[in-house]
């Protein structure tokens, strides 16, 4: 007992795992009520038994066995997590349940196992179960199929899957034991009460009295279908609906019948085909070709057949029907074809074209026998394709001589249609058919017509009598009748029950229903019957055509109009006498003029006042006829006729009778000068009437018949403007073409002139296709057209005012309408092109050497196709042997071949244009096959070549089948991510997908989780387009097949996708269809709420899950209709006061009720979260803004808050936390608008948080801070503002000593960004609040500062370098002992060193200047060299290169300088003049330096100074030096340092990154960018397009990032550098490059995109342009390449840009711009003045501006003689100081004169002088203008300086000797190159000790700053006391000391 007492204590679970089989016992039973007493499915304590539920099964002791099954029973009952177990649970039921031999026990054992498939799990039980089945234990086994059967019976087969049981079913009949026998008949007899006959093929190959007893119990089954009685959890409301069905008596709709092909294994037979079958079925004895056929046919016996390339043995086949003599064999071959079609299903459809013109060929034989077996051939072969594919084909026999072809043909027919719907059958397949049929039902042969009847009667039934009559029009009663007799008898296959074959023929009608191309049929069926009622009532005679939207439904409805029967000439009198006054009657033909006319305002009248039903149009119009009738002399009366017509037409039920009589008098006088509108406005009446398209046809071809080009002329002008009154609907192109063609090659130009205008309206609405008819024309004509079409591009069709209100009253509402909109118009022109037939050109000689060993004959081979369709142009569908060739050559081994097979079938595609449809299964699918080539340039081929095809042929045969799925199957990373990304683009513009489609949808699942990145990624990024088209529960189904851990993955990205599927879109408007292409857009916007924009990848965004974000994905929802209602809604106040909620929240957060806001990225339970609390604060529509998916309703929702802030502030306040809560979401979106809009609205909440003096408390802070900060980080330069600005204002809501700890756990970011500015705001807390507010003391927090100064990145170290100078500045040396040691294991040695050499020593400088700014008027000390150590450090003596040595005694002369009259100079200014400019001007020279280390140090300290707007003016006066020291450096890198192999190419990457980095920076500044000159920016454009250029840096590493950066620069460089010099630039750099031959065209390339760039925005920056100096330029371009010169050139681009840069000017700016020529000389000759007259001619003309252009030629000339004399003055003055320049003598004296010359006339240009001389001139008066600048400058500054301080200071002239002298040092070294060479100062990190660690480095610049600082504040003291000691005279004794020193330590 005592170990009862043991177990009995212990819990549950742990009991059920005891050895002792009692305690497992006891807890199973306790579990059981446990189990029984958990009321929430999701409770913790179900996941404790997860473990053990199959320990509970599988107990050894049977007792507790029995208990635990129980237990487990409740478990799987009521657990939500019992699905996990499935698997072993159901295994271990198997195993060890199922032999017991206690009945309860295996009860229990099935329990189990039904109750798993409730909770969704059938496939595993299932699996389980049927493994079960190879159990050695035959009760096992017995109770295996037991239960599946009872599975069966209780759930269905649409749970159930029969496939596996029907597969395993015959073995069990085959078993020893009967009691499995037995079973498996139960279970057979089960499957066939689900399934019927679809059982017997699997089943008939068992013991034939096993078949015998299972017939006789399958006869026994009620017929009526059996039902679902039990339901899974998901099934719900299904098994409600059930029930209310039962209580009402209702029977359930049958469930479509099961196809038996489903249920088969497939079989491969191509392996097993005869091995010689190939050369026997080509032997001359037909014995052996009869027995290869007779394998083969035993083999195609097969009922279903594995997917293969049957492509050689369907063409031997073929072969043998077509050419064979033996009819046997014929008959043999067609049977093997009937099998392989039945066999494959679609996957045969790739042949079917190939087959079905030979067989119908083949129907000539007249043999019982072999007619038969051709038509089940020829039936097998249609169910595995469309009608479509095969409709050429078929029609092109219907016309043969030979009666049996076109019997068979029609026969055919008739047995497909039967396989039909209406929506397979559209009317574009129907009409072509029924032509031909109505063309034999008046054949000779009996049995043809017959059999057009019953192929008629056929249609008839499918589509119904409505659409079919429309063909019917003209075939008389009696032959009507016989068709209706033959429709009557149809039975078709779809309609009867589901037999053996019908189930098939049912699925064959389901699929193509699902196929059909008009994707807007379905909806548009059940409203066309009521919309066809409603006109029967009124006259039927009109309107039909206007709303027909193309040519193929215009014979249509020509015919539904009730055609007038043409009247007598007596009974028209009579009529008319009728309704005509008696008096006008008579007059009608009088002989006097007047009299006509009095009877013509009499018949005026009447007609007026006529009623609509009782005007008799025929006779009214034949009177008007009546002599003199058209012929009439006078035109008033002719006008008053015409008049009358076009009132008749307008008033009454005109017909097409009333038309004709009155068509040909009308063309006769439309050409007429007084009657001609008259003629027009008739005509339009009667086009109103009768429709366009069939009046204008008329009009055309009587106005073509005569010869007056008047007539032609203007009928061609009406034409024009109908098409655009009318629209385009119905029009017959075809119809016009050879009239216009005539037009055009008419004599009067007048005639080709109306041509051509017609042509351009044609093209409006037809586009590019349109210039296809007239390809052949002449050159000059086609030239004509061409310009034509031009004007027309970009302009849409206007919408059509005529014709539209009766289409509307009247619609036809008939599918082919629409489906042809879907087509669109293209289509239908692409019909009526000329096609040539290639076949016969396609010679076998071709195609074998398309399949020749030798690559270079396959590619002569490709080349002939090549030739031949492009002499054809447009071909026809029928290209022989040429698919099976071209397919071969896809998977060449010759990549080349393969791009120019796939080149020659893009061809094809536009050669062949819709009828290539039937080639996509043999030809399409095999180019998706390339996709997956391991090439890049070959799958792009692929991918061109497949969009060219789908273009042409729309997408649904290629998603019709298995062929897309079987391509996806493929392992192939580089196939999968092409055929997605394909499909996402694609699928989103479909509105109906084939039903096949799902085939994909198991290996789109597998792409989800394919080991390519890629490949999961394009998976992601297709699934919502896969759910738009399959909807969520058909692909949330499919998971079901997938391993536990791949479905749960699955469906959580489902999920995600639903969230995000696109909407699918819209049909086209109706108003929309008389026109295309272009109105349906518009017309579509109003129809509803929707985002209307096309759905296409352009709009995608990068992140998978956002894909369809931008999309507008409102479609999801209904269109919202807009109403009052709504309005009231957003008026009212958006933040709601809910009285403590936000204390609430906090509560509920702290007591856990709620998730607390804190995560990585934002998961979807924290925005359901937020959503439900905003849900009480914030109004509906105000929510649903803000969660949508769309971000521009995020936009609109910030901007409603944004306007409600400040007038709700007191809400605002109370949902703040909910407020700052929804802004860190928008922090993880991608989109930027929304997240500037998100800053805004922040730095207005902070602003007005402050002003209410609100703090904000811990809960808000805490869920808004952290992500804030990471945005610090974000690589946008304004967002990061942004956020520094609000955290700045932060600092004023909440405590900065808070705000502290947040910014530390900042700088722990992986993101450099984040870190760096981490620390500068950490830096200035420091600054503002002092050191208390470091958290959580002041040492922790240095101590972990200090650790970044040796992070990897430069700024990051800088930053904290920064923020620990903060610290020194704010509590001295203390910061020493707080930081304490820094280990130098935490820095990087080598970044120590860097920071050494540049960020200390800009830090210093730095630091020294924040203390100046407080203690002092600023000083800036930037750049202060500290020459200390040149001297003191002795040990880098030997580093110090050789000096160049001068004669320092011409320094020391005696300088001549006038006599001062100012007071001395301010002691400051000195010091700023002699240290800042000088420093500075030796920096720059060491850019240029030749070493590499000592350029990027220069360039590291004036990036230092260009960061800091305060800092950055003292660079200002030094630009052009540094930009020329830039390029120099430029040059050095591309010529040398590229070229040195043993540098390292880091290193000159690293250069590059400085170089570009300043450049960056300095042409952000535009005060500086703009002190650029012309000459200097030249030079630099020059450098930075070399580097571009630049092969060799692509091969850097991130080589291709230097050129983006570079790319950005010169973006800069031309947005931000003065607009005149940069443009001059620009075009001297053209004229350069294009006269230099040996330079690359892409150089030139680039400089006249640089220019395109420029144009622009001239509109914007045209003010700040000097024009006269743009214009000289050009004018001397012009001079260098005149304009014969620029055509003869390469390339037409320098023309073209130098044109569009003189047209932007003179649009911008007039007539004026002919006053900008002033620097020109000889204006007269200049090429450039005619050319701007010609131009400002122009566009005066344009704009009418006649009478400006004329005072402005006055003004003109009045200027122009004084100009002439000042431009002759100007060039001599500068000629002379040139040449002054020019001789060794003078040069001095030239160059003072040319400075003076300069400052005197500040706008001159001396460009024309300095261009003809060598670039070394150019740059030697530079320089030589600047150091007379910086000389006059200096003695200026010290002439016009007031001293500040005591007057009896220095007056004698020593201070000024020395600056002279420092301008004199700084002359000669200029001119000896020191500034360039690396010999003038040793580079500055040599002359710093080595730093040891940096602990020691910063103590040693922390008191370097002390010792300045104290320094500073003694000179303070001593420049205020009245004797100074320093003075420039001692400074340069000091100086010349220096060097002595410098010299005697480097001997």
């Amino acid at each position: 007992m005592g170990d009862d007492s043991e177990w009995m204590k212990l819990p549950i679970d742990q009991k059920c795992e005891h050895k002792i089989w009692k305690a497992r016992l006891n807890g199973y039973e306790e579990a059981l009520k446990l189990f029984q007493k958990i009321e929430d499915e999701k409770s913790p304590e179900w996941g404790k038994y997860l473990g053990l539920i199959k320990k509970f099964v599988t107990d050894s002791n049977a007792v507790a066995q029995l208990k635990g099954l129980e237990a487990a029973l409740a478990f799987i009952e009521n657990a939500h997590v019992a699905g996990k177990t499935t698997g072993e649970v159901v295994s271990g039921v198997v195993s060890k349940v199922f032999n017991q031999p206690k009945a309860r026990a295996k009860e229990l054992g099935t329990d189990i196992c039904l109750t798993y498939i409730e909770i969704e799990k059938a496939e595993l039980v299932q699996d389980e179960l049927i493994k079960g089945l190879d159990n050695k234990n035959p009760k096992i086994v017995v109770a295996c199929v037991e239960t599946l059967r009872k599975a069966l019976c209780e759930f269905g087969s649409k749970i159930i899957t029969l496939k596996p049981v029907v597969k395993v079913l015959p073995k069990l009949f085959e078993s020893r034991e009967k009691a499995v026998r037995d079973e498996a008949k139960l279970l057979a007899v089960e499957i066939y009460r689900w399934i019927r006959d679809a059982l017997r093929t699997p089943l008939q190959n068992i013991n034939s009295v096993q078949l015998k007893e299972l017939e006789e119990e399958w006869v026994k089954l009620p017929p009526a279908a059996p039902k679902q009685t039990r339901f899974l959890r998901s099934q719900q409301d299904l098994k409600a609906k059930f029930e209310q069905q039962q209580a009402a008596g209702g029977d359930e709709a049958d469930a479509a019948p099961v196809d038996p092909y489903e249920l088969l294994e497939a079989v491969e037979i191509l392996s097993k085909l005869p091995k010689d079958f190939y050369e026997k079925i080509e032997a001359k004895k037909w014995q052996e070709r009869k027995e290869v056929l007779e394998a083969v046919e035993a083999l195609t016996k097969n009922p279903k057949l594995e997917s293969g390339d049957y492509g050689d043995l369907a063409r031997a086949l073929k072969k043998v029907i077509g050419k064979d003599a033996n009819v046997m064999l014929v008959a043999m071959a067609a049977k093997c074809l009937a099998g392989l079609a039945t066999g494959l299903r679609k996957k045969f459809g790739t042949y079917a074209g190939h087959v079905v013109p030979t067989i119908l060929e083949k129907f000539k034989e007249k043999k019982p026998q072999v007619v038969q077996a051709l038509q089940e051939a020829i039936d097998a072969v249609f169910l595995t394709t469309t009608l479509q594919n095969i409709s050429e084909d078929v029609l092109a026999v219907m016309d043969n001589k030979n009666p049996s072809i076109k019997q068979q043909a029609s026969l055919f027919l008739a047995r497909s249609f039967r396989h039909c719907t209406p929506s397979t059958l559209p009317k574009s397949v129907l009409k072509p058919f029924c032509a031909a049929f109505l063309k034999q039902v008046n054949d000779s042969a009996p049995e043809v017509r017959d059999a057009a009847f019953e192929a008629l009667g056929t249609a008839m039934k499918v589509v119904g009598e409505k659409a079919v009559n429309p063909f019917l029009a003209d075939v008389d009663k009696l032959k009507l009748d016989k068709i209706k007799e033959c429709a009557d008898k149809v039975e078709l296959v779809g309609k009867k029950g589901g037999g053996g074959g019908g189930g098939g023929g049912g699925e064959k009608k389901a699929k193509p229903a699902a196929k059909a191309p008009p994707a807007v049929e379905a909806p548009a069926k059940p409203s066309a019957p009521p919309k066809k009622a409603a006109p029967a009532a009124g006259p039927p005679k009109k309107g039909k055509p206007a709303s027909a939207p193309s040519a193929k439904s215009k014979k249509a409805s020509d015919t539904k109009e009730t055609v007038e029967t043409e009247l007598s000439p007596e009974v028209c009198e009579e009529k008319a006498a009728a309704v005509l006054p008696a008096s006008c009657m008579q007059l009608l033909d009088s002989g006097n003029w007047k009299e006509r006319l009095a009877s013509m305002e009499e018949f005026q009248r009447a007609v007026e006042q006529m009623d609509k039903s009782e005007m008799p149009c025929q006779a009214l119009v034949k009177m008007l006829a009546k002599k003199p009738g058209w012929k009439e002399t006078n035109f008033q009366v002719m006008q008053m006729k015409l008049h009358i017509v076009g009132l008749i037409a307008q008033k009454g039920s005109f017909s097409k009778t009333s038309a004709l009589v009155v068509l040909d008098g009308l063309v006769d006088k439309i050409g007429d000068v007084k009657c001609g509108s008259n003629a027009k406005e008739a005509l339009t009446a009667i086009g109103e009437a009768c429709s366009l398209p069939w009046t204008a046809e008329q009009v055309v071809s009587m106005a073509f018949t005569q010869k007056n080009p008047k007539n032609q002329a203007e009928t061609l002008n009406w034409l024009a403007n109908a098409m655009k009154e009318f629209g385009f609907a119905g029009i017959n192109v075809k119809a016009f073409i050879n009239n216009v063609k005539t037009a055009l090659g008419a004599t009067n130009p007048a005639v080709r002139t109306s041509a051509i205008t017609l042509l351009g309206v044609m093209y409006l609405y037809m586009g590019a296709p349109l210039r296809m008819f007239f390809e052949d024309e002449k050159p000059a004509l086609l030239s004509q057209i061409d310009a034509e079409f031009e004007k027309m591009q970009g302009q849409s069709p206007p919408a059509p005012i005529r014709g539209t209100k009766k289409a509307g009253a009247e619609e036809e509402g008939d599918a082919a309408a629409e489906e042809e909109e879907v087509d669109g118009g293209a289509g239908d022109i692409m019909d009526l092109l000329p096609r040539t037939d290639i076949s016969d050109k396609i010679t076998s000689d071709m195609v074998s050497k398309i399949s020749d060993k030798n690559w270079k004959i396959r590619k002569e081979g490709l080349d002939e196709v090549a030739a031949v369709i492009s002499e054809a142009k447009f071909i026809q569908a029928n290209i022989g042997e040429l698919p099976m060739a071209l397919k071969g050559r896809l998977n060449d081994s010759n990549k080349l071949l393969v791009q120019q097979a796939l080149n020659i079938l893009q061809q094809i595609a536009t050669a062949m244009g819709p009828s290539l449809k039937q080639h996509v299964k043999n030809l399409g699918i095999p180019v998706i096959t390339v996709l997956g080539d391991s090439k890049s340039n070959v799958r792009a081929a692929a991918l061109s070549t497949l969009n060219a095809w789908v273009e042409q042929t729309g997408m649904k045969e290629w998603l019709e089948g298995e062929d897309l799925s079987e391509e996806l199957k493929k392992e192939n990373p580089f196939l999968r991510q092409e055929i997605l990304g394909w499909l996402a683009e694609k699928l989103p513009t479909l509105r109906t997908v084939p039903a096949d489609l799902m085939l994909c949808v198991p290996h789109l699942y597998g792409c989800l989780e394919d080991r390519s990145g890629d490949v999961r990624k394009k998976a992601q990024d297709a699934l919502p387009t896969f759910m738009m088209h399959l909807g969520y529960e058909k692909m949330s189904k499919a998971t079901s097949k997938l391993k536990p851990a791949s479905k749960d993955q699955v469906v959580g990205m489902l999920e995600k996708a639903r969230a995000v599927m696109p909407a699918k879109p819209e049909a086209p408007a109706k108003a929309a269809a008389s026109k295309p292409p272009a109105s349906s857009t518009p017309a579509a916007k109003p129809a509803s709420g929707l985002c209307t924009f096309p759905l296409t990848t352009a709009n995608m965004t990068t992140t998978s899950w956002l894909v369809y974000w931008t999309r507008g994905v409102v479609g999801k929802k209904p269109p919202v209709k807009a109403g009052a209602k709504d309005e009231e809604d957003k008026s009212g106040p958006i933040f709601i006061l809910v009285p403590n909620g936000k204390e609430q929240r906090i509560k509920e957060e702290k007591a856990l009720k709620i998730l607390k806001w804190n995560f990585i990225t934002p998961r979807d339970e924290y925005v359901e979260q937020l959503k439900t609390q905003m849900s009480t604060c914030l109004p509906k529509w105000l929510q649903d803004e803000l969660f949508h998916f769309d971000f521009q309703r995020h936009v609109k929702a910030i901007g409603a808050m944004i306007e409600h802030m400040e007038a709700e502030c007191e809400a605002v306040i109370g949902c703040l936390d909910l407020i700052l809560k929804w802004f860190t979401l928008r922090f993880f979106d991608t989109n930027t608008s929304v997240l500037m809009k998100a800053l805004e609205f922040l730095k207005l909440l902070f602003t007005m948080l402050s002003r209410k003096n609100y703090q904000l408390n811990d809960y808000e802070a805490s869920s808004f801070i952290p992500y804030l900060i990471l945005k610090v980080g974000e690589s946008k330069d304004v967002v990061r503002k942004d956020v520094r600005a609000i955290l700045t204002m932060l600092c004023k809501v909440y405590a900065a000593s808070k705000v502290f700890p947040f910014l530390m756990e900042g700088t722990k970011s992986k993101n450099s960004k984040q870190r760096c500015e981490c620390l500068e705001e950490l830096g200035c807390l420091i600054e503002n609040f002092g050191m208390n507010v470091c958290q959580p003391t002041p040492a922790k927090a240095l101590k972990e500062i200090a650790l970044h100064i040796g992070d990897r990145d430069t700024t990051v170290r800088n930053a904290a370098l920064n923020t620990v100078v903060a610290a020194y500045n704010a509590c001295g040396d203390q910061v020493f002992k707080l930081i304490g040691n820094v280990r130098p294991s935490n820095l990087n040695h080598k970044n120590a060193a860097e920071v050494t050499s540049s960020s200390i020593f800009n830090s210093q400088a730095r630091a020294q200047n924040a203390h100046l700014e407080q203690s002092a008027p600023s000083i800036p000390k930037e750049f202060q060299l500290d020459l200390e150590v040149f001297e003191n450090n002795h040990t880098c003596a030997s580093d110090i290169p050789d000096l160049v040595q001068h004669k320092l005694d011409e320094v020391l002369e005696p300088v001549m300088i006038p006599e001062r009259k100012m007071r001395s100079v301010s002691p400051h200014f000195d010091d700023i003049h002699n240290s800042s400019a000088s420093t500075i001007n030796f920096v720059i020279s060491q850019v240029a330096s030749g070493d590499i280390n000592t350029s990027i140090q220069a360039l590291a300290q004036i990036d230092e100074v260009l960061r800091q707007a305060d800092k950055a003016e003292a660079m200002s006066g030094h630009i052009d030096q540094f930009l020329i020291a830039t390029f120099m450096q430029l040059r050095l890198i591309y010529n040398t340092h590229m070229a040195d192999d043993r540098l390292d190419k880091k290193d000159i990457f690293k250069l590059y990154s400085c170089i570009i980095g300043n450049m960056l920076s300095l042409f952000s500044m535009e005060s500086l960018a703009r002190e650029a000159s012309m000459g200097v920016l030249k030079d630099l454009m020059h450098g930075l397009i070399t580097l571009m250029l630049d092969t060799r840096v692509e091969d850097i590493e991130d080589g291709q990032q230097l050129i983006r950066s570079v790319n950005l620069l010169v973006v800069r460089v031309l947005e931000k550098s003065d607009q005149t010099n940069i443009l001059s630039a620009l075009l001297v750099l053209l004229q350069d490059s294009l006269i230099s031959t040996a330079g690359s065209p892409m150089f030139s390339e680039l400089v006249m995109k640089c220019l395109w760039r420029m144009i622009r925005f001239l509109p914007q920056t045209i003010n700040s342009i000097n024009l006269d100096r743009i214009l000289l330029d050009v004018h001397n371009f012009m001079k260098v390449f005149p304009k014969e010169k620029l055509k003869q050139l390469k390339s037409d681009v320098p023309h073209r840009t130098l044109k569009t840069l003189l047209h932007t000017l003179c649009r911008l700016t007039g007539a004026k711009i002919l006053d900008h020529m002033s620097m020109i000389e000889n204006r007269n000759e200049s090429e450039l003045e005619a050319h701007l007259r010609r131009v400002v001619k122009h566009s005066a003309n344009l704009s009418g501006l006649k009478s400006d252009k004329s005072t402005e030629k006055g003004a003109l000339r009045s200027v122009c003689p004084d100009d002439k004399v000042i431009k002759a003055k100007v060039s001599d003055i500068l000629s002379e100081i040139f040449k002054k320049i020019g001789s060794k003598e003078n040069t001095k004296e030239g160059l003072t004169e040319l400075y003076e010359y300069k400052q005197k006339y500040s706008d001159a240009d001396l460009e024309p002088f300095l261009r003809n001389n060598s670039q070394f001139f150019q740059s030697y008066v530079d320089r030589g203008l600047r150091m007379i600048e910086s000389e006059r400058e200096g003695k200026g500054r010290i002439q016009t300086s007031t001293g500040e301080f005591n007057p009896s200071a220095h007056s004698n002239g020593e201070d000024l000797n020395a600056a002279a002298y420092y301008e004199r040092l700084k002359i000669l070294r200029q001119r000896r190159g020191l500034e360039n060479s690396t010999e003038d100062r040793p580079p500055l990190s040599s002359l710093r000790p080595s730093v040891a660690s940096s602990t020691d480095m910063l103590h040693s610049k922390l008191s370097q700053l002390k010792e300045s600082r104290e320094h500073f504040q003694q000179e303070q003291s001593h420049s205020h006391s009245p004797t100074r000691s320093s003075s420039p005279a001692s400074n340069l004794d000091d100086l010349k000391k220096r060097l002595e020193r410098i010299k005697s330590n480097r001997q």
